[in-house]
């Protein structure tokens, strides 16, 4: 009788929120996560390169975005086009990260500083584990939008918004890339100190600021129903983490030693773009 009354229901009678269907999302996302840092934790210790953390970073949000659309009972285009557009995030920053690290023999100093003394067990849980928990509250939002269907409302306009801005971000962060890798490949007496051209005039971390409006982006496109609203604090942590936790913050630190550096950071905004002073 109660499914025969679920089916003659009208479709805006009915709740935004899967609550069942969002438990098995999020337990597909957690399983998924587990796989992924236990498989880097793996090679991690096998290798002694604990920068393995950060081939497997984007991957893993990928991971929980198709998951999560292939789980979830929610609205077909809008939790397929964020796997999609997560996916092809990661996989442009996989590849990146993959080359980075493949390119030297010895570990990012960063972890080398980090875990300096630090036994197999604690290195696990200051790494993979506090990633893997990171990865998910991240993608908070793509989990709850794989639950829920779009209102009948003018909000469901937030959806295409926000895509809008999660691949405007994607841009900024492959272009910002692309400008810094070029730099970098340069070999000849006219090279500049520092980068301060292009994106990297407006910024001092451009590929960053990309990447936090990628995950604005994917947050603003599930609020597009109320209850995905209740995510915000997922891209706010991961502006966190981009700005003080594994990049903006620590690269300072190591460049601010040069002079022309310092002359760039009086110059230049630090995360959100503006126009450089002169």
């Amino acid at each position: 009788m109660s499914r025969l009354r679920s089916l003659v229901t009208p479709h805006r009678d009915r709740p935004l929120l899967d609550r069942d269907n969002l438990l098995r999302v999020s337990a597909a996302a957690a399983g998924v996560v587990g796989l992924v840092q236990a498989g880097a934790a793996t090679v991690a210790v096998r290798t002694g390169r604990r920068d393995a953390a950060d081939v497997v970073w984007g991957p893993g949000l990928a991971a929980v975005a198709v998951s999560s659309a292939l789980v979830g009972s929610g609205d077909p285009v809008r939790r397929w086009t964020l796997a999609g557009l997560t996916s092809a995030w990661a996989t442009r920053l996989g590849r990146l990260i993959v080359q980075r690290v493949a390119g030297s023999d010895e570990e990012d100093p960063r972890y080398t500083e980090f875990l300096e003394g630090d036994p197999v067990p604690v290195v696990i849980g200051k790494v993979f584990l506090t990633q893997g928990l990171a990865q998910l509250l991240v993608s908070a939002p793509l989990q709850v939008a794989a639950a829920t269907r779009l209102p009948d409302s003018a909000r469901r306009w937030l959806f295409p918004a926000g895509v809008a801005v999660m691949a405007g971000g994607a841009v900024v962060e492959a272009l910002a890339d692309r400008q810094k890798a070029q730099y970098q490949e340069r070999d000849d007496e006219d090279k500049p100190d520092v980068l301060d051209t292009g994106l990297w005039a407006w910024s001092r971390h451009p590929n960053y600021f990309g990447d936090s409006c990628v995950w604005a982006g994917a947050w603003l496109a599930s609020a597009a129903s109320p209850p995905a609203g209740l995510t915000a604090p997922a891209p706010i942590a991961m502006a966190y983490l981009l700005v003080y936790a594994t990049g903006a913050k620590r690269t300072e630190k190591r460049m601010e030693k040069r002079e022309a550096y310092r002359d760039y950071q009086r110059r230049v905004a630090f995360f959100l773009p503006r126009p450089p002073k002169s």
